[in-house]
Order: structure tokens, then sequence, then C-alpha cells
């Protein structure tokens, strides 16, 4: 059976599918193929490179670094002080943000590592009795969190549908987030919206589509970048995001909500376009935190090492893989 591409320009560039089915980087093949290519998750192929992720590329890699325990930091917490921190810092690097990017390449519960994960966020994170919790931490903390366990598997457990209730409740009048209590949503708060995407459609309840509707309608007024036009951050691609935006972020999240139809989306398609090789890959831009052109002043002044998968200022598999996955959705929707 032949197998469509989908190159945002209508027809088939056998070479770039190839590129990503490359073996490699089995995360991107697995996704390549299911996602971008509509193969089963039963599919043979597609089981194989599922298989594989896990073992070799890039969450191989980060795999290996981590402790027997499940860990990345080289202890567990001794005092209230390193309970608060433990799983977080450093910045990028510690366990936390590790495993968001397990939960993005298509790790899950299935493999013991993972399940170590979990129940490390669990007791350390998602215990009311703990120093700290993140049922009321600000919407990155707690949305980034129900998005990586739901994808991990957890997304019926009570602990998580905890995190999703306390999102609709921290919903700003406007209908978006902010990561500042008392003050009006702001695009670049886009984890509420992330989390919900993971939950599949007949696993939201009325209150979490409802807060969908009015937060997509909150990005959707903004066209996905008239708050940031002046920022240059938000015109360039990152991967990992941790808790930034930027325009593939929000096309990203959109179009798998359901709006890729949406015309008010036009504007950052455009600079999606744009920003397309000749070769027809995308770069990774930059990595997070971005200190690039334009950027005056960055609320990470320290120096923190970035959590690197690919190098920036080259061609972008996972990148590539997104944005294609963006222009799938929207020829489909339109």
């Amino acid at each position: 059976m032949e197998e469509r591409s989908w190159t945002g320009k209508g027809d088939t560039d056998r070479e770039l599918i190839d590129w990503l089915l490359e073996g490699d980087q089995p995360a991107v093949r697995y996704h390549t193929l299911v996602q971008l290519l509509d193969r089963t998750v039963e599919d043979p192929e597609a089981r194989e490179a599922r298989s594989q992720i896990g073992r070799t590329g890039w969450a191989a890699d980060q795999l290996r670094q981590q402790g027997p325990k499940g860990f990345w930091e080289p202890r567990a917490p001794r005092n209230v002080q390193e309970w608060v921190e433990f799983l977080y810092h450093p910045p990028f690097l510690a366990t936390n943000w590790r495993a968001l990017v397990l939960a993005d390449l298509g790790l899950d519960a299935s493999d013991p590592r993972i399940r170590k994960l979990a129940e490390l966020m669990f007791e350390y994170k998602l215990r009311l009795s703990s120093p700290v919790n993140y049922y009321h931490e600000e919407v990155c903390i707690a949305g980034n969190t129900a998005r990586m366990l739901t994808r991990f598997g957890y997304g019926d457990d009570r602990r998580v549908q905890w995190l999703y209730d306390w999102l609709v409740d921290d919903q700003r009048e406007d209908g978006g987030w902010n990561c500042s209590q008392g003050t009006p949503g702001t695009l670049d708060a886009w984890e509420a919206l992330a989390a919900f995407a993971s939950l599949p459609p007949p696993k939201r309840s009325p209150r979490i589509a409802r807060a969908i509707e009015r937060g997509a309608e909150f990005y959707l007024e903004r066209k996905l970048l008239d708050e940031g036009r002046k920022y240059p951050p938000w015109s360039r691609f990152h991967y990992p995001n941790h808790y930034y935006y930027d325009v593939l972020v929000g096309l990203d999240v959109l179009t798998q909500l359901g709006y890729a139809g949406d015309r008010r989306l036009n504007p950052a398609l455009d600079l999606l376009h744009e920003k397309r090789r000749p070769d027809g890959t995308w770069f990774l831009d930059r990595a997070h935190p971005d200190h690039g052109p334009g950027v005056r002043s960055h609320p990470d002044k320290a120096k923190i090492r970035p959590l690197l998968l690919e190098t920036p200022g080259k061609p972008s598999k996972w990148i590539t893989l997104r944005a294609l996955l963006v222009q799938k959705r929207v020829d489909e929707a339109r």
C-alpha cells in the first residue's frame, strides 16, 4: 500500500519521510508511522519501533543516566528543603525534566524504569502530606505533570485527575491561564491545554471540554502569536520546551485539540511555512533557556545547562515531525 507523506505542499516527499523513518531514532520512527502515516499501533513495524524507544536513541541516552532508584539526582532528599527541590533541580537536567521528554518520546509504564519514575512523582510531588505537592502549584508545573503521567498511562489515577481538576479551577475569566495568581491569561501558559490534549476525547469530562473550548478561543483570538510579536523566542522553535512557549507549541496543541480548520491559525501557519528549509526540513533554532538574538533580559539569568537531544541550528527530526503533523491536521480539516 502506498503511504502518504505530508510536506505542506500537497505532494509526496519520499526522501523526507525516509529520513524520519530511519532506525537511529525509534521514537521519531514510531510517531511517523502511527501519526503521520496512519499505521495502527498494532502494525508490526510500529510495534517494533516502539519496542526500541527505550533501547536506542534519545530515550535510551537519558535512561542510561538514571539511578537504580529511578531518579537522576545524586541522592534522595534528607531534609525539607531537599524534599522541596527533589526531582526538580537543577533546572532542565533533573528527573522531572527528563521524565517529560521520555513521555513525549512515547515511553509508558510498561517499562519498569518509567514505573519507577511515576512512583517518585506520586510519592514526592502528589501526596497531600508531602512538604510540597502539585495540587495548588502554578499551571506550568501542574499541567506538565498531568501530561507526563497521562502519557505514562496513569490518566485514570485519581491523583492525576485531581491535577486536571486544579487546571480547570485555575482557568482565568478570559479563558487563559497564568503562572502568577490574580493575573489575566497569557499565551505562554500553555501547559493546561497541552495536558488536556493528552487525554483521549472520551476521557474529557464536560468541565474539561468547556475549559478546552474557552482556552482555545483565548489562543485563537490572539492568533497564537499576537502577544509576542516583539519577543523573538516565540518565533524560534525549540525542544525540549520545558515551560516555554513558541508558535510551534501553540500550533501543535491547538491542532491536536481539533481546531486545525480555524482560519485564525493562518498567521502562525504562515510563520511555520516561512521557516521551512529548501530540503523540506525545519531547524531546531535554539535550546532553552533561549538567550538568543533580541532577548534583552531572561527570567533564567543563571547559567543553566540545557537538556539537548539535537544540535541547535541544524535540521531537526523532532521539529520536522511536529511541523508535518500540524500541516497534516490542517490539510485534513480543510
